[in-house]
């Protein structure tokens, strides 16, 4: 055969396939990164938990602990890093990968189309995912019940479907334990193509079944944790807790933005038309169908998720490569095009490759610029961290709950005046390989060399309200447990009035040695604004230094006892 033609069989398709997914998801591990925003939560949440803590017991969250699973399992292996964080990610980019190929393949999607659908899928969603994060680990957990689930549906007979049966609402349940919304769309997904395959195989227990092993687990994971106050916190869309599910934000948001979404449903349309003409053979085809609604669902899901958890702002991103892979897959049957040739699909990848360039091409132009003529940057002259937030003071609510929404989350502020500096790494090990603001570090540095740190002689008590989280693992001291111990401090979202009544007595009575306080003015109560005040009237504060965050627009404040 000439070699123009056949670039995989089926071997050498699985092969590409495990090289894309394993080597772009292994290549964090080899570029030095940034403190990322937010991931404060994702190291305080796998720490108490690698070190024996219990969710609902010992700290509260509005979420399940699904989440923290891995990287806690990664802390215990690895120790309490950031780095540790990023291995986790890593690790969970490889599950992702392989599970949507494992949909794929379950699918019959021609070897390569899916190998180019896998190229898409790591471009589009998971290469620039080097930290985890639950708007991300719930897809995963999604993606890897789908791909049991499709074993079920089309695998092969025989009593082994059962277990694939259960472990697809094992991680089915797992995506809802770690984020509601999320979660239960996935839950409404498997339900809708068991729904489809009940009726065309005439097995009406499936249904009833799934929900069984559903059911039986959630029992498992939550039944342990009732009397601790489970009701209270894992409550999205009840009182205190503020429902973010808005039928207009999302019909608004689909017809004025997510243009993808659009553009992907109107060429599903166009590419079934052809199928309507027969839809009775069609309702039939189990795999056609299965595919359809797949494709639909995920888009559909989406379009909800991107309104639900609006955080970061592109977390929805993962249906791509699943409206690439069924209309792909229809379009080279219909169009008769040829995709065996090996110039015709290394056009398809190049394609593919210029599609998504934004996703690499950062890295490729940190050499093409020395390279290629451009503008000279302007560097700012430093300035001290205590000098930038005079000006701005947040109206504090002294009546009912802080409520965040996706509309006021943000709080506008104008920050161009605030000046940026090289980012540089800091000697504290748990913080080693990653690099942030010079003021951070050495902030960090003027903590460890406090009197009250140096020369403790017993427990420290420390009340932490920063991004600084693994300074618990380097000062050291233990987050205190408790009921009213929240995860993070958002007011409105991971604690409430209740909480900040408690830590506002607990200031006031000057219970903690140390105090760490994050002034972030253009977050909504992302650390509770009126502690702030409690703080400067019963607490001495000694250092003011920048947050790790870009653009800078916070400070971290230290407090001791007077």
């Amino acid at each position: 055969m000439p070699s123009t033609y056949a670039p995989f069989s089926r071997k050498s398709a699985f092969i590409t396939e495990l090289v894309i997914i394993i080597g772009l998801a292994l290549f964090p591990l080899f570029v030095p990164l940034p403190y990322r925003v937010n991931i404060f939560l994702s190291w305080e949440g796998a720490y108490r938990i690698s070190q024996g803590q219990l969710p609902y017991r010992d700290f509260g969250l509005p979420l399940g602990y699904g989440f923290w699973i891995v990287p806690a399992l990664f802390f215990k292996i690895f120790g309490p890093y950031l780095v540790s964080l990023v291995k986790a990610q890593v690790f969970m980019n490889i599950v992702a990968g392989i599970a949507f190929r494992s949909v794929l393949k379950s699918l019959d999607v021609k070897p390569v189309i899916r190998v180019l659908s896998v190229l898409l899928f790591v471009l589009s969603y998971s290469f620039f995912n080097f930290w985890p994060w639950y708007n991300q680990t719930v897809i995963v957990y999604e993606l890897v019940g789908l791909a049991f689930l499709f074993r079920y549906l089309m695998g092969p007979q025989g009593r082994i479907r059962f277990l694939h049966l259960f472990l697809a609402a094992l991680f089915t349940f797992l995506s809802f334990f770690t984020k509601q919304d999320g979660g239960g769309l996935a839950l409404l997904l498997s339900l809708a193509l068991l729904a489809y395959n009940s009726l065309n195989e005439k097995r009406l227990w499936e249904l009833p079944l799934y929900l069984a092993f559903y059911g039986l687990i959630a029992a498992i994971f939550i039944v342990p944790f009732l009397h601790y106050g489970f009701g209270y916190w894992f409550n999205h869309g009840q009182t205190p807790h503020n429902s973010r599910l808005s039928l207009y934000d999302i019909i608004s948001e689909l017809l004025y933005q997510s243009q993808w979404i659009k553009f992907y449903i109107v060429m599903i349309v166009i590419v079934l038309i052809p199928s309507f003409k027969q839809f009775k053979s069609f309702w039939q085809d189990k795999q056609a169908m299965l595919f359809i609604l797949l494709t639909l669902g995920i888009l559909a899901e989406s379009a909800i998720f991107q309104v639900t958890s609006y955080t970061p702002p592109d977390n929805n991103i993962f249906f791509h490569a699943f409206a690439f892979a069924f209309i792909a897959s229809r379009l080279v049957v219909q169009l008769h095009i040829d995709l065996s040739r090996k110039a015709t699909f290394g056009t398809a990848a190049l394609l593919v490759l210029l599609w998504w360039s934004g996703t690499f091409w950062k890295y490729f132009d940190k050499v093409t610029s020395r390279l290629l003529p451009h503008g000279e940057s302007v560097k700012l002259p430093s300035l001290k961290a205590d000098t930038l937030f005079t000006a701005f003071e947040p109206t504090v609510s002294k009546t009912g709950e802080n409520v965040v929404s996706r509309s006021n989350y943000m709080i506008e502020w104008d920050t161009t005046d605030i000046p940026t500096s090289k980012w540089i790494f800091s000697d504290l090990k748990a913080f080693k390989g990653i690099y942030m603001p010079p003021q951070t570090v050495e902030g960090m540095r003027k903590i460890m060399d406090l009197p009250v740190v140096k020369n403790h002689k017993q427990e420290l008590k420390v009340l932490n309200m920063t991004e600084l989280t693994p300074l618990a693992a380097e000062m050291p001291y233990v987050p205190e447990t408790g009921a009213d111990n929240p995860l993070w401090y958002h007011l409105g979202v991971g604690m409430f009035n209740k909480q900040l009544a408690v830590f506002t007595q607990k200031v006031r009575n000057q219970h903690y040695d140390v105090v760490l306080y994050e002034y972030a003015p253009e977050n909504n109560n992302f650390f509770p604004f009126a502690l702030r005040y409690e703080l400067e009237a019963h607490y001495k504060k000694v250092d003011v230094f920048l947050a790790p965050r870009r653009p800078t627009h916070a400070i971290i404040e230290v407090y001791v006892k007077e």
